[in-house]
């Protein structure tokens, strides 16, 4: 399930993480980034093969600029309304993005080279409304090295199953528990069993899992230090990594299973761990600590802007630091447990807390959009 790291024996730092098996993409995307040829530069120097969106990313790039005021103009002029310009501005990025990358994309078999566009965040907790806009995306961006994002909420996971049955390929996000990540892959599964008994083909259909790590350090660390015990404080910065390496172990132990190889031989493509969330929030911790802590084969790793010049800008990291881990990992998450912390409270919490952010940025643009009008 998991692909072979290449044999590229180049010594830049970013090109020797994609040797590990690390695909990097950029979480990041504007229309300043796309005109200026950073995003191209970054491709053919960093070694990025992807990247992704959410309503933060858009609502940064388009109220911070005035590169989109014409376009917001022009499409007030004919009467669009706030949310159909967001949609207009966002997709057009997104395929100018997915155009750009689509050599990526031939390249690797359809495994990278690829772009994410987000739902609408104020349908997280509404299946069939995403599953219709999901649709709605994947057909105005008409690209198929797109992804669709989905949350891994409790009403995001039929939504997946049926959005992969259809043959859209889905990035599906906003997820922090290891136990929700294995829903997430039964869901995967099973939208791709669905297919294959319609009579369709499913070696088109690709999907990644976003697993968010920094964030999870963000709510525990100030409740180890509260707690001010040798035992919490041994724990400060390491239950991320922990817990993104035990979803690794869930992937592992997956790939190893007789549906997944039955997956697998009528052309199923592996769903992709992805680390999201990888920019350090506490400064005493070294920048490229949500990478360099997450390395081995069959992985993504999207990072800001700052992270990857991070990573460029450090040793290059050699060698798997997952795998011979997950038992230092699991002992880790046990100890959080020990001193009184319920992980899966903390987890919840930050799916809720991610969706509320998500639909607080979107509320923003159209906002703003609806102002400029």
């Amino acid at each position: 399930m998991a692909p072979s790291p290449s044999t590229d024996q180049s010594p830049r730092p970013t090109a020797a993480l994609s040797r590990q098996g690390v695909a990097i993409w950029l979480d990041d995307l504007s229309r300043r980034r796309l005109d200026s040829g950073d995003l191209a530069r970054k491709i053919d120097e960093l070694d990025v093969v992807g990247v992704t969106t959410n309503p933060a990313i858009f609502q940064a790039a388009i109220t911070g600029s005035d590169d989109y005021a014409a376009d917001i103009a022009r499409l007030a002029a004919d009467g669009a309304d706030a949310e159909r310009i967001v949609r207009e501005l966002t997709t057009d990025d997104v395929r100018r993005a997915c155009d750009l990358l689509r050599p990526v994309w031939e390249a690797t078999d359809g495994q990278d080279g690829r772009v994410s566009i987000e739902v609408d965040p104020r349908l997280a907790h509404a299946t069939e409304a995403t599953i219709a806009q999901a649709r709605e995306l994947w057909a105005e961006v008409g690209r198929d090295n797109l992804l669709v994002k989905i949350p891994g909420t409790a009403a995001g996971l039929p939504a997946i199953r049926q959005v992969i049955a259809d043959g859209i390929s889905v990035n599906v996000t906003l997820l922090f528990s290891v136990a929700r990540y294995r829903e997430v892959m039964d869901a995967y599964f099973a939208g791709l069993e669905d297919r294959l008994a319609a009579g369709q083909p499913i070696e088109q259909v690709s999907s990644v899992a976003s697993f968010f790590v920094s964030r999870l350090d963000t709510e525990v660390d100030p409740r180890l230090a509260d707690l001010a015990t040798p035992e919490a404080r041994a724990l400060l910065g390491t239950v991320a990594v922990a817990n993104a390496r035990m979803a690794y172990g869930a992937f592992l132990d997956v790939a190893d299973g007789d549906r997944w190889q039955a997956l697998e031989e009528q052309g199923g493509n592996p769903q992709r761990p992805l680390w999201a969330s990888t920019g350090v929030k506490n400064a005493d911790y070294p920048p490229t600590l949500y990478v360099a802590e997450l390395v081995a084969p069959g992985t993504v790793n999207t990072m800001p802007e700052a992270t990857l010049a991070a990573v460029a800008g450090a040793p290059a990291v050699v060698g798997d630091t997952i795998t011979g881990n997950l038992d230092l990992a699991q002992a880790t998450l046990d100890s959080l447990g020990e001193v009184g912390i319920d992980l899966d409270e903390v987890t919840a919490l930050l799916e809720t807390q991610g969706v509320t952010k998500f639909e607080d940025a979107w509320n923003g643009l159209l906002a703003t959009v609806d102002a400029a009008r």
